[in-house]
């Protein structure tokens, strides 16, 4: 199966994983389980619910591949190391905002080989939005019976009014300095992976990560910002940002649209 025909079943896999989570966000005697997991993040029924949809329905595309989600027991780097490829999944990303009940969370699914993503699908459910890229062949948002092709905005640094994207539950002091340096900046909070999802639909410039992140968080909206004309770099040496690392904890990154040096 080539990637594009791959591309069209994990979309249909997103939408199943995320239907899935919709009938318990949505009901309102729904027992969502919620536990607190190592590092004190929370997992819910639905988390466990959408990984299980997922690694099921990626399991039984031809050909096999490895399945590494934030869900999954954790895989030893002796055993990563030798994958070509590998699906990433965080079957639902932004369980704080769940929990919320804010729907800023997503599905997301991606195909790695060589350290790069080559394959993304974000699904927003609430917001009823499916974000797809392949690697050579853009970025695409459907939506509302549409598709549209994604393009990231054009801009330069020093540029006054940028759009700045930040966390909800996590700007810290680094990314206020981050944000204070650039020249009257406009902060637009966001939950998710749906940060990158504003840079690659071209409505903000810079999303600074100075703060935890793991593999799983990224892959899928990384290749969709790349393909929309974006780039994601480490923040310690503006190097793109590379996936089965030894250690799955991304370093601190900045996430641009079309950035022009």
């Amino acid at each position: 199966m080539q990637v594009s025909e791959l591309a069209q079943e994990v979309c249909r896999i997103a939408e199943k994983a995320g239907r899935a989570v919709l009938e318990i966000y949505r009901d309102p005697n729904a027992d969502w389980e919620v536990e607190a997991k190592a590092d004190d993040s929370p997992l819910t029924l639905a988390d466990r619910q959408a990984n299980r949809i997922i690694c099921d329905a990626l399991k039984e595309l031809p050909p096999i591949y490895p399945i590494l989600s934030e869900e999954n027991k954790e895989i030893p780097y002796a055993e990563r190391k030798s994958y070509g490829r590998f699906w990433l999944v965080d079957p639902l990303d932004g369980t704080k905002e769940f929990i919320k009940r804010n729907g800023e969370f997503t599905v997301n699914i991606a195909l790695i080989e060589g350290q790069r993503p080559i394959l993304g699908v974000v699904l927003a459910p609430v917001l009823e939005e499916l974000y797809l890229a392949e690697q050579g062949r853009g970025a695409w948002l459907k939506a509302n019976g549409k598709t549209k092709k994604l393009e990231a905005a054009t801009f330069r640094r020093n540029d006054p009014g940028l759009n700045i994207v930040a966390s909800r539950s996590h700007l810290n002091e680094q990314t206020r300095a981050f944000i204070e340096n650039l020249v009257r900046p406009h902060t637009v909070s966001k939950g998710s992976s749906l940060k990158f999802l504003l840079l690659a639909r071209g409505e903000a410039h810079i999303y600074p990560r100075l703060a935890p992140t793991m593999e799983w968080d990224t892959g899928a909206a990384q290749i969709i910002l790349e393909e929309a004309g974006g780039r994601v770099v480490e923040a310690e040496r503006a190097q793109t940002l590379l996936y089965n690392k030894p250690v799955l904890r991304n370093p601190h990154f900045i996430a641009y649209g079309n950035l022009q040096d």
